[in-house]
């Protein structure tokens, strides 16, 4: 059998739906889920000053923790997730939230900052649960409701990045720092066990060798333009996102704010507004505006950091542009998955796989130029970074030709 056939293996449909979509307390334990294992990368962001004192390193050298994080979760996206396609999600869900509790023990016991980077490297790679349960939930919905079912899953994701940071800070200045990373561990257990428990099976969708669905992936990055020009955008849109909030902790503790690890908890709890968008990008996706409404978000993005650069001594304009950013943001990634996930149903693992790991690539890259900017210009250079990503996006997205990029059609059909 060759390897196009064997993509496109017939699967068994995971389990009974409704005609109108997906049961409601299903869609709801997705969206926790994935909030809860996705919040694992964003823990340390608030507490990064506190780090820096505890293991005697610079602020540059501590933005390497989200970094090196951000690394381990493209390390994941590449080689675990697609997994998703290969072998039934519920043990492959299971067996990567055991890996993920260790791995966030291990952080919680970490006596050296080598010892906390490589724990967060492991944790990072592991909390792709999150993305093989936002295809998962793809894969049950009804076309004609797939982008509002997967916007309602991704606005729990998005929040569990966004709430994350407050929790982090609150716990941290009740507890301290060990405690967020051990705390998240017994969460993960406890979300194992739930999963294990509710989920429906869901057969494979392909029966190639690992190495094949490796292979295959990268396949799917040559033959599918779609896929490689929406994770340049949002790689674009989420190194500019991980600048901003890899370093706004260091600008509100300084000496121009003078934030507790608490007030800057409560500062990140208004990034959460931001959330409130997915489901209209749901909407909005399909509805078929995923171009203009691509474009209207980098646009935003830039404003937004120009808002943040010239109200650098209000909090009140570094909080709207948050909140502006966290929107935008998230409004594109909804829009690139909808897109991503139509260009082959049976491989919406894969696909999804390639398309995080190309933004968090710009994530990773975004978090640690964010710190060596700040560090050498100031909160001015910072806010110039993250204007300049989504500009160069936008100049990209002037090359787009209105029914190429967004319909492409599946292989499988679609």
């Amino acid at each position: 059998m060759s390897a196009s056939s064997e993509l496109r293996t017939s699967r068994r449909p995971a389990t009974a739906t409704a005609p109108h979509g997906v049961p409601g307390w299903l869609v709801a334990l997705l969206a926790v889920a994935s909030g809860m294992t996705v919040a694992n990368l964003y823990y340390a962001q608030p507490l990064l000053s506190s780090l820096s004192g505890v293991f005697h390193i610079s602020t540059a050298a501590a933005g390497a923790l989200i970094t090196l994080t951000q690394v381990g979760y493209v390390i994941g996206m590449l080689f675990l997730v697609p997994l998703g396609d290969r072998l039934e999600k519920r043990n492959l869900v299971t067996v990567l939230l055991a890996v993920t509790t260790l791995a966030l023990v291990a952080a919680g016991l970490a006596t050296s900052f080598p010892m906390l980077l490589i724990a967060s490297l492991v944790s990072g790679a592991t909390s792709v649960v999150a993305q093989i349960l936002v295809p998962f939930a793809a894969g049950l919905a009804p076309d004609h409701a797939r982008g509002r079912i997967v916007g309602r899953v991704m606005s729990g994701l998005l929040t569990g990045i966004l709430l994350s940071r407050t929790l982090s800070s609150l716990v941290s200045d009740v507890a301290g720092w060990r405690v967020v990373f051990l705390g998240s561990a017994a969460l993960m257990a406890v979300l194992a066990v739930a999963l294990r428990v509710a989920l429906p099976e869901h057969a494979p969708t392909t029966t190639i060798p690992y190495h094949h669905v490796l292979r295959s992936t990268v396949r799917l990055v040559r033959t599918h333009p779609a896929l490689v020009r929406r994770g340049l955008y949002q790689a674009a849109m989420f190194g500019a996102f991980s600048a901003f909030w890899t370093t706004v902790s260091f600008v509100l503790t300084g000496p121009r704010f003078h934030y507790s690890p608490v007030g800057v908890g409560v500062f990140a709890l208004v990034g959460a507004a931001g959330a409130a968008i997915a489901p209209f990008a749901g909407h909005w996706a399909d509805r078929g505006l995923v171009r203009p409404m691509t474009g209207i978000a980098f646009v935003v993005v830039a404003l937004a950091f120009a808002l943040a650069g010239f109200g650098g001594h209000s909090v009140v304009l570094i909080a709207l542009a948050a909140i502006v950013v966290d929107m935008a943001v998230q409004t594109t990634l909804i829009l690139g998955q909808h897109t991503v996930y139509q260009l082959d149903p049976a491989a919406r693992a894969r696909l999804n796989s390639a398309f995080i790991a190309m933004f968090f690539v710009g994530g990773a890259v975004g978090s640690q130029l964010g710190s060596v900017v700040y560090h050498a210009e100031g909160w001015t250079g910072l806010t110039a970074l993250g204007a300049a990503l989504p500009l160069v996006a936008l100049l990209y997205w002037t090359t787009e030709r209105r029914s190429g990029a967004e319909a492409e059609p599946s292989p499988a059909g679609l």
